[in-house]
């Protein structure tokens, strides 16, 4: 009897060991879930108050009892900052600037960046390691550090109030790290593709275009990403090295001139800004599924 009943009750300890452990998991799940949805909230409460007081008037920005939602919205900040009224310059002018230095400064660091990568990931050669550790001590340094370094050296090569001189500055400032992140993926990439494309009679041209260049296109659009977040953010180097012609500025320049001596209009700044992030969600969304290609190369090769 003994043994019959411990035979008949391990059935109903598993299905009680089985139940409470489904429990566990579905209340670690809903712990997570609620974690994440915190996280959420507090990361887009900034964007939900910036756009709310852009489109609240001057009465319900200054109100002693402000609210969340504007009880009367209006467009009038916006209109302030497209015209332009505060500088004498509309503001599509300002992001032409913005999108014309961010862009190249983009399509220049991204391509020095992935021919580096090439370099220090299939070729030993000497100094290679000092090279890979001399790109972690430059992006260790803070660049504000290098303003005034940077600015007598442009000045004796006349690339002041230039935005030339500006996109010099924002590609070499992503190539560290662009350079690091690039290294990884062309690593990656196995080398059996390579030279099977080589005995099937490609050259090294071909081999980078059709073989080595779309595998990296993931990592390519990555550190785009980043380059671009850090060139249309940038404001110090701009506002050093771009502070004679105001036709010249770029979006965080144009930002500025909504903080006057006496306060600050604060409706036309976050009207100001809600515009000046509407260019980076669009390019993430635009390259966003480029970053979901990461596992191109798993299955490439057997074995």
């Amino acid at each position: 009897m003994t043994i019959l009943a411990a035979r008949t009750g391990r059935p109903a300890d598993r299905s009680r060991r089985a139940r409470r452990m489904l429990r566990s998991r579905r209340a670690r799940r809903a712990g997570l879930n609620l974690l994440g949805l915190l996280v959420a909230l507090i990361t887009l409460f900034p964007i939900f108050y910036m756009v709310s007081t852009a489109l609240k008037p001057p009465t319900e920005i200054y109100s002693l009892t402000p609210h969340p939602l504007p009880a009367h919205p209006t467009l009038a900040n916006f209109r302030s900052v497209i015209d332009g009224t505060v500088i004498g310059l509309p503001y599509w002018n300002f992001l032409k600037n913005s999108l014309f230095v961010t862009l190249v400064a983009v399509a220049a660091s991204s391509l020095i960046a992935l021919l580096a990568a090439v370099a220090v990931a299939r070729f030993r050669f000497r100094f290679r390691t000092t090279y890979l550790i001399m790109l972690l001590i430059v992006q260790m340094l803070p660049q504000q550090a290098l303003v005034i370094s940077l600015y007598l050296d442009f000045r004796s090569l006349g690339l002041l109030d230039s935005l030339v001189g500006l996109i010099l500055v924002y590609t070499t400032f992503a190539l560290p790290v662009t350079i690091w992140m690039l290294r990884n993926f062309v690593a990656a990439v196995p080398r059996e593709l390579e030279e099977a494309a080589a005995l099937d009679g490609a050259g090294p041209v071909q081999i980078f275009w059709r073989i080595l260049l779309p595998l990296v296109a993931p990592g390519l659009v990555a550190t785009s990403v980043f380059a671009f977040i850090f060139a249309y953010n940038e404001f110090i180097f701009a506002l050093t090295f771009l502070n004679v012609d105001t036709a010249k500025f770029t979006l965080p320049l144009y930002v500025q001139y909504f903080y006057g001596r006496n306060g600050a209009d604060w409706g036309a700044i976050m009207a100001a800004s809600t515009l000046f992030t509407i260019p980076v969600m669009a390019f993430f969304l635009l390259v966003r599924r480029r970053l979901a290609g990461g596992g191109l190369v798993a299955g490439a090769v057997k074995g």
